[in-house]
């Protein structure tokens, strides 16, 4: 990355590896069964309205731990998952990282320039070397605040460059870096976090993330015969450093969405980690290549 994870929206945004041990949704119960499969076991008790999400395996997060990316490193190790957290932020990651041991987890930290292949591939021999293997990279960090309000039309080329290469070209860096040690384990999720606000995309954040989803969906089609999905999470606006600092809560863009937006305008960090788990549990084994809108209906598509 290039910033400190608070001027990017999320912190998870490391290779994650996290292999799902068991799911128990109403009747049916999944166990999983080494890295190639999944058994179906006896139903569960019928009754039993339990949706459950364990996760074993091992996880690279990208993003020092504002909001967003802490909530999402806590929730899949609290799952199961061990995480390799990492950020350009050393001391940052390292913060995230023991609080995660200090709960009964495991997980390492790097430090990481995400738009350097070289220090993208030491991060995945970290995480190879600490855990075994890589099975889930989440894309999480990205420039936000720092674009603010820039135009195509008078951006100057340098900083649409820069824009891109964090946004976009870093989250393929670290895919190439990891996909891999997925096709020896037999598939992997990937997992890119991308924006409400690239639906439709009128700011250069929202190109930057709308690019990051044509990624999403090209990746997708390219991998799916080798169980490696790839989707995306479109968040809304979420209470984070970096979404308070470019939509103040008095502006004129938040009091649109406080009067369009289906249900709240405005969600916790923690609101984004079942879609995250879903998409990384064997529940995703049949999503793939799709953007999932967690934005309490911000964003309505047909």
């Amino acid at each position: 990355m290039v910033g400190p994870l608070d001027h990017a929206i999320g912190t998870l945004a490391v290779p994650c590896v996290a292999r799902p041990a068991l799911l128990d949704v109403e009747a049916i119960q999944y166990r999983a069964a080494g890295a190639k499969g999944v058994e179906r076991r006896d139903p569960v008790d019928p009754g039993d309205a339990q949706f459950r999400l364990q996760l074993k395996g091992n996880i690279v997060a990208r993003g020092r731990g504002n909001r967003i990316g802490r909530a999402c490193a806590l929730g899949l190790a609290g799952a199961g998952a061990s995480v390799v957290v990492a950020d350009l932020n050393a001391e940052g990651a390292k913060a995230v990282a023991d609080e995660i041991v200090a709960a009964g987890g495991k997980a390492i930290s790097v430090g990481v320039d995400i738009t350097d292949p070289d220090l993208v591939a030491a991060m995945a021999k970290a995480g190879i070397d600490t855990f075994g293997g890589i099975d889930i990279l989440v894309n999480n960090a990205a420039l936000m605040v720092e674009v603010g309000a820039a135009q195509a039309a008078n951006i100057p080329l340098a900083d649409w460059n820069r824009l891109m290469t964090v946004n976009v070209t870093g989250a393929l860096i670290c895919a190439q870096a990891v996909i891999p040690s997925m096709r020896a384990r037999g598939g992997g999720r990937i997992v890119n976090q991308v924006s409400g606000g690239a639906f439709p995309a009128l700011g250069l954040y929202g190109v930057s993330k709308l690019a990051l989803t044509g990624l999403t969906v090209a990746m997708a089609k390219q991998l799916g015969r080798e169980k490696i999905n790839v989707n995306a999470i479109a968040p809304g606006n979420v209470t984070s450093e970096a979404g308070s600092a470019l939509v103040p809560p008095d502006s004129p863009f938040a009091q649109f969405l406080a009067a369009s937006v289906c249900t709240r305008a405005q969600g916790a960090p923690d609101e984004l980690v079942a879609a995250l788990l879903l998409l990384c549990s064997q529940a995703g084994d049949w999503i793939t290549g799709q953007t999932l809108h967690v934005d309490g209906g911000w964003v309505l598509l047909p």
